[in-house]
């Protein structure tokens, strides 16, 4: 394979004649953020920055390093605003604030959310904006061109062309991007980039080769949960990040038919509120439906026409509830809303999120999932890849395990040189060379289907458990099976779906059982009378000590 790891001290990537290669500094594996440092002839392009430490951009450089020569690049590209891509340029410009950073004009003016914590320190503008669609030549031979990527206002994939005398070189970096369109953001469009003549993509892989509903089915089923939760007598909390989901909710909750008109609080808090004023901003630069939108009513802040949508206090925190929505940061302390006598609460939580809930909480307040996907699917990558057709496709933004699903894929195999590398690992991207693609790791089990009477048995070789993502699946050992088309679908049943006693798919409200006993709670038996006791038990199992539980609010 051509990726090899990288031995130097992080900027030195080989003689400027060996064409184009790759170091990653940063892929998103885990809680990395993605940091890519391009070589194209003799330039150097950083793109994005998103890591929490930037030293081993500034390893190995002669100090003091402020002269042009000891920069780790010759410039930065920046995709968009959030953290996972730009959360280091900070870092970045204060080591050297003689590098050049550039991003949209959009993501320019979301970039300083990314720093509100630096204890009322004044950050200069330190981002220049550049125009979309309109190719800038920054160094001999080398241009770059910007076209929104759907994903956030202001993000952009990024092409570089690098021209010699015998030839043109041609690389894009999608960024986070979005084929579909959103509340906020309009999706990429893969006419603009249809017929580039691509030797590299670097590609983003956060959902793996995963399919999802369409958009609308996925807000018209979270809007339906909120909905029902709401008619319940239920508060409903939403942790989102600052920028990008939480605008997105506001919208679908002020303009679904479940909820127009309606007497309801939408409270904001936090940073999310920050972004939605960031947003106000930005408004000649968000989609004709919204700018209509907001000639007819304000786009967030509304007191006047139901919903109401109302900032958060501190002094309030403690004291809302009782059917309403809220709306706050992934890091806040969720228990802060959630105090006594203001009524039951529901936490719906983004699919694939990092954000960490004890289950302390969890007792105190049942907390779900719900998909409303900021990224395209797995068909959405594989249909951009095959519309620009390069030699070589770089997978990175997403766990090691999808990333390794996408470069599996047969039908991406046979066509293109794939690389998924680690930080760490340089790529080298020959062009035009001949280059036999490593054989895919082995993803597809064979096993055996057996029935017996009224059970049906599938039997799956051991070597399956060695991938990383078993623990979790067989975390219950319950399992969901669907059909999908002519295909059967199993799917993982976590302790967050068993334990929620409001879950979609599981109402033992009329079963004589352990998940409607009052002595179960965190899954395990507490009757010292029962043979179960201290025990680990399911949700519909039974002993002769059961004891409904009167509590319908009682978490299971």
């Amino acid at each position: 394979m051509s990726d090899r790891l990288s031995v130097s001290s992080g900027v030195d990537m080989g003689d400027a004649a060996s064409g184009l290669e790759c170091l990653p500094f940063g892929v998103h594996h885990d809680d990395e953020g993605v940091c890519l440092l391009v070589r194209m002839g003799p330039h150097r392009i950083l793109l994005d920055c998103g890591l929490a430490d930037t030293s081993p951009l500034v390893r190995g450089l002669k100090k003091p390093a402020r002269r042009e020569s000891s920069l780790p690049a010759d410039l930065v590209l920046v995709s968009h605003a959030h953290p996972d891509h730009a959360k280091g340029l900070l870092a970045l410009h204060k080591a050297f604030p003689l590098l050049p950073i550039y991003a949209s004009e959009v993501t320019s003016k979301l970039l300083p959310l990314n720093w509100l914590d630096q204890h009322g320190e004044q950050v200069a503008p330190f981002c220049q904006a550049l125009p979309l669609r309109s190719p800038i030549e920054f160094k001999d031979g080398l241009v770059a061109e910007l076209f929104p990527a759907g994903h956030l206002p202001g993000a952009v994939a990024i092409l570089l062309t690098y021209t010699t005398p015998e030839r043109s070189y041609r690389l894009l970096y999608t960024g986070d991007f979005f084929l579909s369109n959103s509340r906020l953001v309009e999706g990429l469009r893969l006419e603009e980039l249809r017929g580039t003549e691509l030797d590299v993509l670097i590609i983003e892989g956060s959902y793996g080769t995963s399919r999802h509903p369409h958009r609308r089915s996925q807000e018209n089923q979270l809007a339906e949960r909120i909905n029902r939760a709401i008619a319940e007598g239920s508060s409903v909390i939403l942790p989102t990040p600052t920028l990008g989901l939480g605008q997105e909710l506001l919208m679908l909750l002020r303009s679904h038919h479940h909820f127009t008109g309606r007497d309801l609080d939408i409270w904001v808090d936090g940073t999310v509120a920050i972004g939605c004023d960031a947003y106000l901003e930005l408004l000649p630069n968000l989609p004709s439906s919204v700018q209509n939108f907001a000639r007819h009513q304000p786009l967030f802040w509304d007191e006047r026409i139901r919903p109401r949508v109302r900032r958060i206090e501190p002094k309030q925190r403690p004291e809302i509830g009782n059917s309403c929505i809220i709306l706050t940061d992934f890091t806040a302390d969720l228990r802060q809303y959630c105090q006594p006598n203001t009524g039951s609460w529901l936490t719906l939580l983004p699919e694939k999120t990092n954000i960490k809930i004890n289950d302390e909480y969890s007792l105190l307040c049942p907390v779900e999932t719900y998909l409303l996907a900021q990224h395209s699917d797995g068909p959405g990558t594989t249909q951009l890849i095959h519309n620009l057709r390069p030699q070589h496709v770089i997978f990175v933004h997403g766990s090691p395990a999808y990333l390794a699903d996408l470069t599996s894929l047969e039908e991406l195999q046979n066509r293109y040189h794939l690389h998924s590398p680690a930080a760490g690992t340089l790529v080298e991207l020959p062009i035009g060379e001949t280059f036999i693609q490593p054989a895919a790791p082995e993803t597809n089990y064979e096993g055996e289907l057996t029935e017996l009477g009224t059970v049906v048995t599938i039997t799956l070789p051991d070597a399956i458990t060695a991938d990383p993502r078993w623990r979790q699946f067989a975390d219950t050992g319950l399992i969901e099976a669907r059909w999908q088309g002519e295909e059967l679908v199993l799917r993982a049943l976590s302790q967050r779906e068993l334990i929620n006693q409001n879950s979609d798919r599981f109402i033992w409200s009329d079963v004589d059982c352990c998940g409607t006993c009052r002595h179960q709670r965190g899954q395990r038996c507490w009757n010292p009378a029962s043979p179960l006791y201290n025990f680990k038990v399911t949700l519909e199992g039974y002993c002769p000590a059961f004891e409904r539980n009167s509590d319908k609010s009682a978490d299971l």
